[in-house]
């Protein structure tokens, strides 16, 4: 028995034996197979250990920035975070202390210690994101945070496209959006024109890591360089464009047309300093009702603006005489019948310039087919003047024109402004041979494509004639009988004391859905295009406004809502650009009345004699100082201010720190000089939000002052931000 026992276990050991060699060999077949094969079950063992370990990050690039023609960003990206908390306990830099955390994070989120402590309190998840105040915050913001060093928070960037100017030549700019591939893109505008340039492509970083994100000794890098989009340099002016913004609302408040559009641009180049339109957008909210640039891609009939061109043709051809007389009200021939705009009175028996300065339609169809010819008369519009012609300039959406010349009327009627359609760019490149002793000059907006990788030049456009349709001489005798149209005609709402404007107002008839002209007081458009200085002009504005809404009691001419355009368009840019009134008078030298104030040194006046002076001449005064005595003021003595700006005033005595909320930097700037304060340090962009001196402190002499800008819309996402934190509180309590 005792054999048997011993012969079962010595098999049972060998058969043991036999199962561990076959499963040594296995393993060792297993080993070198996998070492061999790199693969197990159809996976890639290198591939995955190189996933599991190897971190990838993004390196951020930015959409290309548009420019002014000063290097001011119009439309950029900027950086916004949203705050995150990192939970997991075997990471490191996470939360320690989450009511610690809470405690501080909470003035600064506008949210409540316990909504935080609970978010940072939460079991499982990496990490959680600190909602809704830690969302889409500001730059400056997140440096503060970053200031308080919380162990385990983090920031998310994200990037927005931004446009600080709010609604500003936005046709012009357009916006950008998520096309169907979650992809960035231009969806209107240059945005979209330019979009091949202004796009970016993200960069990557790859590096070995431990399981806590760490980087190893040798974190075996490789790095795809960011590739930021090209910068775009546009030929408009800011603070020529904010003139024509903000001119441009008081009259769509006061008179709410059913459209408008103005351009400003430089005679001697072509380059377009400012373009708008109403009804406008602003591109960061895209409250879009209108998406067509009218100032570009709206042909109409121009009205009366047409007969600059007719006059300089005429002149030109050497058979026009202003000395010579017509008779006005009615002109018969044969197949037509043309009345002037008085239905038909006229002004009797006078010559051509007075026809000229009453915007006669006699006079200019007497032109056209009595001494110009309608053979000439066609040729000057098409061949030399380009009318049947898109200008080329380089922005998107440019319309058709259509000359009407078939029939006599149709060319007596163009020849004064009616009939044919021409668009507002085509009158703005014709009218640059008249500012510009009679080179016609190409308008563009856009002046250089710049790599920003590299800072090549990609593409870059110069000033470019396009023509010579009139001689020197011929332009500037133009430009003085349009002189005379604004001093003695139909232009007198244009006269800038101090500057010599020359120009020619235009009333453009407008069909209804029958296509019948629409009757009534105010249903056309009414426009003026004009230059000015008028000997040697530096700007050249047109205006034209649809269908105001007129006092039709007062029978308030169309020109009034026009000249609330172009004159604080005009005398704002000519002084923008330095160019000096004419000190024709003493009067004028001291107060203009449409082109501002001169300043006087108020050193040792009194405030309140001082304050209602100025006061009476249409500035905004603010006064600082316990005294009634002046000891300082911004601006300086001799400043040229417009009407509507502010002036401070320092008395003697103790001065309390003002709330500066609100307020531009410039203003800033002019205030601190004004109270002897050090030059502010600014944070972002903007409008004041904080201030480091608190309000209502005694200002100390040479104080240093940090000022916090935030743009209107990221005031107004604060705002949501606090609004929607405090409904969601509420509803937690």
């Amino acid at each position: 028995m005792i054999e048997k026992k011993n012969s079962n276990i010595n098999k049972g050991a060998v058969i043991l034996s036999l199962i561990f060699v076959l499963l040594f060999f296995l393993l060792i077949g297993r080993y070198f197979y996998l070492g061999w094969t790199g693969q197990a079950e159809g996976v890639n063992l290198e591939e995955m250990a190189e996933k599991q370990w190897t971190r990838e990050a993004a390196l951020d690039a930015d959409r290309g920035t548009i420019f002014d023609r000063n290097g001011k960003a119009i439309a950029e990206d900027i950086p916004s975070y949203n705050v995150i908390a990192i939970l997991d306990k075997d990471y490191a830099n996470h939360i320690k202390d989450p009511a610690e955390a809470a405690s501080k994070l909470a003035p600064l989120l506008g949210m409540s210690e316990s909504r935080l402590t609970e978010l940072m309190s939460k079991e499982g998840p990496f990490q959680v994101e600190l909602g809704p105040g830690g969302k889409k915050i500001s730059h400056s913001k997140m440096e503060e945070i970053k200031a308080l060093d919380i162990s385990g928070i983090d920031f998310k960037r994200l990037t927005k496209r931004y446009y600080p100017n709010q609604d500003f030549a936005s046709h012009i700019l357009g916006f950008t959006t998520n096309n169907d591939e979650g992809v960035r893109a231009g969806a209107m505008g240059l945005e979209k024109a330019l979009d091949e340039y202004l796009q970016e492509e993200d960069g990557s970083l790859k590096y070995q890591s431990d399981r806590y994100g760490y980087k190893l000794p040798d974190p075996k890098e490789v790095i795809k360089e960011p590739k930021h989009g090209a910068s775009v340099h546009l030929t408009l002016d800011e603070k020529i464009q904010l003139f024509l913004e903000q001119a441009m609302n008081n009259v769509e408040e006061e008179y709410e047309p059913k459209r408008m559009m103005g351009i400003v641009a430089d005679p001697k180049t072509g380059k377009i300093l400012a373009m708008s339109n109403r009804p406008s957008f602003n591109p960061n909210v895209r409250d879009i009702t209108n998406y067509n640039n009218f100032a570009i891609g709206s042909a109409f009939e121009p009205g009366s603006t047409m007969k600059i061109f007719t006059l300089a043709a005429a002149i030109e051809e050497g058979v026009y005489n202003g000395n010579a007389q017509y008779q006005s009200g009615v002109y018969k021939t044969k197949h037509s019948r043309v009345s002037d705009h008085n239905n038909g009175r006229g002004w009797g028996k006078i010559t051509y310039d007075e026809g000229v300065q009453h915007s006669s339609n006699v006079a200019f169809s007497k032109i056209a087919k009595e001494q110009l010819g309608f053979e000439k008369l066609h040729e000057y519009l098409t061949e030399r003047w380009e009318f049947d012609e898109k200008t080329g300039i380089n922005i998107p959406g440019e319309a058709e024109s259509k000359i009407q010349f078939d029939w006599e009327i149709e060319k007596l009627a163009t020849a004064f402004g009616q009939g044919t359609s021409i668009t507002p760019i085509q009158q703005i490149q014709a009218a640059t041979a008249i500012a510009n002793g009679g080179k016609m000059m190409k308008p563009y907006v856009i002046d250089k494509i710049v790599d920003k990788n590299n800072d090549d030049v990609i593409k870059s456009y110069k000033p470019k004639v396009v023509g010579e349709p009139i001689s020197s001489d011929t332009s500037k005798q133009v430009r003085k009988l349009l002189r005379s149209v604004v001093t003695d005609g139909t232009g007198k709402n244009y006269n800038i004391e101090g500057y010599d404007v020359a120009g020619k107002t235009g009333t453009a008839q407008l069909y209804g859905m029958d296509g019948k002209i629409m009757k009534g007081h105010d249903n056309y458009i009414f426009s003026f295009l004009g230059m000015a200085p008028a000997d040697d002009p530096k700007l050249l504005v047109y205006v034209a406004i649809d269908r105001p809404d007129l006092d039709d009691e007062a029978y308030e001419s169309g020109s009034v809502p026009v000249s609330k355009v172009f004159n604080p368009v005009m005398q704002g840019g000519l002084q923008y650009l330095n160019i000096t009134p004419d000190e024709a008078s003493e009067e004028n030298s001291e107060e203009r009345s449409s082109s501002g104030v001169i300043l006087e040194d108020y050193e040792g006046e009194s405030s309140i004699s001082v304050k209602k002076q100025l006061e009476e001449k249409g500035l905004k005064v603010k006064v600082f100082g316990e005294g009634d005595r002046i000891v300082n003021q911004a601006p300086y003595a001799d400043t040229n201010v417009l009407q509507g700006e502010e002036v401070f005033l320092r008395t003697e005595g103790n001065v309390k720190m003002p709330d500066l909320t609100g307020m531009s930097r410039s203003e800033v700037l002019r205030l601190s000089q004004v109270l002897g304060l050090k030059t502010p340090e600014f944070t972002g962009s903007g409008f004041v939000s904080l201030q480091s001196i608190k309000k209502g402190s005694v200002v100390k002499a040479n104080s240093p002052l940090v000022v916090e800008l935030k743009t209107p819309q990221e005031a107004l996402q604060q705002q949501e931000d606090e609004q929607e934190n405090e409904q969601e509180t509420n509803r937690e309590e």
